[in-house]
């Protein structure tokens, strides 16, 4: 990300008319990695400090978050000194990604205390320091020990040290010609970062695509108009002439007048990247927890196959049980053959050669040919009923497959997440709902609704919308619509009463194909009746329900 010391220096002028003099009223840690100020100057404020390796920033906020019940340490310190303080001074070092925020409070006494915030914006070094008017270190949200410095309480602060230049010091284009000149470089926007404090590498390839220089340039004039673009564009901070311009996935700061403030870019940016990445993140470990339900459901599935093709042999075993019985009388004395050979009175007396164990009698190995009978004949009417169990629960986590691709929002994710940890079969997985499981106020909120013809038409995103919309939102007297043999969304057409036409009809048996695992089929069969003729499923599977008295439309 390329959240350089220029955005930050051009963020901090920004913030600074409306931060020095306000006061502290109230601060919050919604995380461990988040310190947010709740800042009074003529208006209230919340100013946004996060140290998040990805997300690290400091900019007004307008989201709120939530707050935890048990207060973490560091924001309890925080509290205890800046609460009630004013912001007297804030600015960066240098073009460095380091904020001093300077506080003026007192105590019981009415003792004036001053205090120093240091939030420094280094990736994963990223930290968040509180100083007395000694230098000294009271806590910081991170403890680091380093060979370099101790970030630690009771130690004097040191900054990080840095061995690049700084371009503010840079008083004359001599100056900076003297510095990259005496250096050889074959690229300006790889170069200049690694001798100048605060440059990325975007910002600098941005800075030369917009004044029309090759990466590569040696030519005076040319590395003349590149200085004198970026002191100006320094010069301007603080100003309306400075944006921020989103470059695929980063950002660089450039002139230009904007209609929003850059802390309200960096905030709307952070905040989007931040609910995208949760959900990226939310719907792979859904995944990951669905395809191992399925993976064990399809493994259990093999075995009851297996058991049953052991099956096969159950009504040999019970014949030979009858022939061996009824043949007794020709077997006599101690000794057993290690087979026999008798006719089969069942297939015109055909010889039947039988095998049989040595240790044990004629009459033992009949009884032991009946008992594998009966144990099969009892497995298969136990696995018959599991096999046909777990086909319906590996249909049903098909479908959750169908909906989580789908799903384009975080609340679709939850919702997916609270059904499938609801699931009866997937109770014994142990997995844990994601949230509260949703209301149906709640997701009567999340409904996906589109108006066809005059007609409102609502479309399930998973089967848990699916099980509402079809038998608790929509009316009797509503049209049901589902793609036949698919997994998809249950369509409900709203008629409030009316009767529509065969065009209306129509449109919504395609929303139902195009919401369905047969979008790209042709010829698809799609069922439609009154929702008065939709009802639950037996086997109680959320999203599944059984209907009669319907038509079917062909959708090509």
């Amino acid at each position: 990300m390329a959240l350089d010391g220029l955005v930050l220096k051009a963020t901090i002028a920004e913030l600074q008319n409306s931060l020095i003099g306000a006061k502290i009223n109230k601060i919050l840690q919604p995380n461990k990695s988040e310190i947010i100020f709740n800042v009074y100057n003529k208006s209230s404020n919340l100013l946004d400090i996060c140290i998040h390796p990805d997300y690290y920033r400091i900019c007004f906020t307008e989201y709120s978050k939530p707050n935890p019940i048990n207060a973490f340490n560091f924001c309890m310190l925080l509290r205890k000194y800046l609460t009630s303080s004013k912001i007297t001074n804030i600015e960066t070092d240098d073009l460095d990604r380091i904020i001093y925020i300077d506080f003026e409070g007192s105590n019981e006494l009415k003792d004036t205390l001053n205090f120093r915030l240091v939030v420094e914006l280094m990736g994963r070094r990223s930290n968040i320091i509180l100083l007395n008017d000694k230098n000294y270190i009271i806590d910081s949200i991170k403890h680091i020990i380093t060979a370099d410095r101790e970030i630690l309480p009771a130690r004097f602060y040191e900054k990080p040290v840095s061995n690049k230049r700084s371009f503010l010091e840079v008083n004359s284009f001599d100056e900076f010609y003297s510095i990259i000149s005496s250096d050889y470089y074959d690229n300006l926007s790889k170069y200049l970062p690694e001798i100048f404090t605060g440059f990325s590498q975007v910002f600098i390839s941005n800075v030369l695509d917009e004044i029309g220089i090759d990466s590569d340039s040696k030519d005076v004039n040319e590395l003349e108009e590149l200085y004198t673009y970026i002191k100006n564009l320094i010069n301007q901070f603080g100003s309306s002439n400075v944006l921020l311009k989103t470059l695929k996935k980063d950002y660089t700061i450039e002139l230009g007048s904007f209609d929003i403030t850059l802390s309200k870019f960096l905030d709307d940016y952070y905040r989007q990247k931040e609910i995208d990445d949760i959900f990226v993140n939310a719907k792979s470990s859904l995944s990951k927890l669905i395809l191992t339900s399925l993976k064990k459901s399809s493994k259990k599935l093999e075995n009851i196959n297996q058991k049953l093709k052991s099956c096969n042999d159950m009504d040999t075993y019970r014949l030979y049980g009858e022939l061996l019985t009824a043949n007794l009388y020709k077997f006599k004395g101690d000794y057993v053959s290690p087979e026999v050979t008798v006719e089969n009175y069942y297939d015109e007396n055909k010889p039947v050669t039988i095998k049989l164990d040595t240790s044990v009698s004629y009459s033992k190995n009949a009884e032991r040919f009946y008992k594998k009978y009966n144990k099969l004949k009892n497995t298969l009417a136990v696995v018959t009923t599991q096999k046909k169990e777990t086909e319906l629960e590996l249909e049903y986590i098909e479908s959750i497959i169908y909906s989580l691709s789908n799903a384009r929002t975080l609340d679709d994710i939850e919702e997916i997440h609270n059904e499938f940890a609801e699931n009866v079969q997937m109770k014994k997985y142990n997995y844990k709902s994601f949230q509260k499981v949703n209301n149906d106020k709640s997701m009567a909120n999340n409904l996906n609704k589109i108006v066809v013809n005059n007609y409102d038409v609502y479309i399930g995103k998973n089967n848990k919308q699916n099980d509402y919309l079809s038998l608790h939102f929509a009316d009797k007297s509503d049209f049901w619509f589902h793609a036949q043999g698919f997994h998809g969304a249950h369509v409900i057409l709203k008629t409030n009463g009316k009767v529509p036409n065969e065009d209306t009809l129509f449109k919504c048996a395609l929303l139902a194909k195009q919401n369905s695992k047969a979008a790209l089929e042709k010829n698809v069969s799609v069922d439609y009746t009154y929702v008065k003729y939709v009802k639950k499923h037996p086997n109680n599977k959320t999203g599944m329900v059984v209907y009669t008295n319907y038509k079917t439309i062909i959708v090509p």
